[in-house]
């Protein structure tokens, strides 16, 4: 069995150093295999202009909050993966990270930007990856607005991972729901680590929807958190279950595929009906 975790808390908005402390304090007793904590989780997220972001950014993998994150996973004999804005050179993303106990580690760059994030971030351009955990099962990696668009878990699908890492800052009311279609069209386990809390641009507030949530390859909700705690989701699953994309004895998730007819460009019949 493989233990994995939602860890759902509030940073400390523009603190890396707070915000890193308390990640790590809420593990203190943690013991799991993959620890997923939420997008941006090292600055907040309601960033006012470019300086805001600036203060905090870091260059991946040379940042603090890379290293404090190093040091958790070897401590804890588990992978991490986390939400940070990353910088590289005047550009900044919206990224997230795997870091491995024996050190590996890999990058995504937000490919979907939400809303404000338009004004601040560069789309990514890291492309969907999937990358090895710990014990070398396959996770992929999307962010937040990822989820809105089936293409991105497809796609994570498609490359061979058994388990979505889905860090998160959610505000729309959709998304848990979501999680959990995307999980069983694409017969994987998913792990959404949103935040909680309130945080204020000028007179708008942005509330968090919390509601952390680890879901099955059939859709199910393995574990859910409460929309305004700060507490963890833990649960044993078997990651090979996500390799069975069987629907009925004669049907296959995969087999039954036919991208020849997905295509958003209508052909000539179409167009003349």
């Amino acid at each position: 069995m493989y233990k994995i975790a939602a860890v759902q808390l509030s940073p400390v908005f523009l603190s890396v150093e707070a915000s890193l402390k308390k990640a790590g304090m809420m593990c203190e007793s943690l013991d799991a295999d993959l620890i997923v904590f939420p997008e941006l989780v090292t600055s907040g997220y309601a960033f006012s202009n470019k300086d805001d972001v600036a203060a905090v950014a870091e260059p991946f993998p040379n940042g603090k909050s890379f290293r404090y994150m190093r040091d958790l996973s070897a401590r804890h004999n588990a992978s991490v993966v986390y939400g940070f804005p990353e910088s590289d050179g005047d550009k900044y993303y919206n990224s997230a990270a795997l870091v491995n106990p024996d050190g590996s580690h890999y990058l995504y760059r937000k490919t979907h930007l939400f809303y404000r994030e338009k004004l601040f971030f560069s789309p990514g351009d890291t492309g969907l990856i999937v990358c090895p955990a710990k014990n070398k099962v396959p996770v992929g990696l999307m962010i937040c607005f990822d989820w809105q668009f089936p293409e991105a878990a497809r796609v994570l699908a498609l490359n061979g991972a058994e388990i979505i890492c889905h860090p998160s800052n959610l505000v729309l009311p959709w998304c848990q729901q979501a999680m959990l279609t995307r999980s069983l069209e694409n017969r994987v386990f998913s792990i959404t680590a949103n935040r909680i809390g309130t945080e204020v641009i000028g007179s708008t507030s942005i509330n968090f929807t919390g509601q952390s949530q680890i879901t099955s390859p059939l859709g199910e909700i393995i574990q859910r958190l409460s929309p305004n705690l700060e507490e963890i989701a833990v649960a044993e699953i078997n990651p090979e279950a996500a390799r069975d994309k069987t629907v009925t004895e004669m049907n296959n998730l995969f087999g039954d595929r036919r991208p020849a007819f997905y295509t958003d460009i209508l052909n000539p019949r179409q167009r003349q009906t």
